[in-house]
């Protein structure tokens, strides 16, 4: 399914299929025809408590005969089935599809734009420290305030990407925020970005530049986070790609205003 996202122009992350392997092993679905994998889904629970759709993809060549409607009803099917009764469902759609999603009870919440730029580096920042040598647990507890949900299995691999970097920045013994930059297909993707102002973001996207200079960056910035979008702009930023948050039930009460980029796409 990543080859097929790749070819689709997603640009997925090359560690990508372990670590959403770590979020949830039962969380992936896949579409056979003759025996053959034309299609496939990831549909992640977290604990039972949320809910998240992606990678939803058909073969190009197999489209518009209904296979696309088939698996989607099916994993929709299976992951209400894995989910506590009443559970929110979310997923980013790209914009083409929001209707098709909106047919089935999802509503659009906000749209993540896909800026694009160059790493650079700044001075040195003391207060920076490898997300790899801090208690685990304070960088998931920061992660569980922004994303909402536990996802300890998933965060211990994906906060020390291979050939990537991950960053908190650490203050009077408070963690302000992190980031994590993993090696794409093309570049870097930053996500998430979380943090508890522009400055903090500001801080930890620098550092992150020391594995990033000079390479092409990507990063997921929900358009409900003001501070988030002027951060990109004044960094020369440019919108590439834009997809719509969406919600079946009741969407989690974030803190938008502390995400500055999304983790990923693809898993929430």
């Amino acid at each position: 399914m990543l080859g097929w996202a790749a070819d689709e122009g997603w640009n997925p992350g090359l560690e990508d299929a372990e670590r959403f392997w770590a979020a949830d092993p039962d969380g992936f679905v896949e579409l056979r025809l003759g025996g053959e994998m034309v299609g496939g889904a990831a549909i992640v629970s977290y604990g039972g408590r949320f809910g998240f759709v992606g990678l939803f993809i058909v073969r190009p060549e197999l489209r518009g005969g209904g296979l696309g409607r088939a698996l989607w009803e099916r994993m929709l099917q299976t992951l209400r089935g894995r989910l506590e009764p009443g559970a929110a469902i979310g997923l980013d759609g790209v914009i083409a599809m929001e209707g098709f999603y909106a047919a089935d009870g999802f509503r659009t919440a906000h749209r993540h734009l896909r800026m694009a730029g160059i790493g650079a580096a700044a001075g040195d920042d003391d207060a920076l420290r490898a997300l790899n040598a801090l208690p685990f647990e304070l960088v998931a507890g920061l992660d569980r305030e922004c994303f909402g949900f536990d996802r300890s299995g998933f965060l211990r691999s994906w906060i020390d990407p291979p050939g990537g970097l991950g960053l908190g920045l650490l203050e009077n013994e408070r963690l302000r925020g992190y980031g994590v930059a993993r090696p794409c297909r093309e570049g870097f993707k930053i996500g998430p970005l979380f943090a508890a102002d522009g400055d903090a973001a500001a801080r930890i996207l620098a550092g992150l530049g020391a594995r990033t200079e000079g390479e092409p960056i990507f990063i997921d910035v929900p358009d409900v986070n003001p501070d988030a979008l002027a951060l990109t702009a004044g960094l020369g930023m440019h919108e590439v790609f834009a997809c719509a948050r969406m919600y079946l039930g009741e969407p989690p009460a974030l803190p938008w205003q502390r995400i500055f980029g999304a983790t990923t796409l693809e898993l929430g």
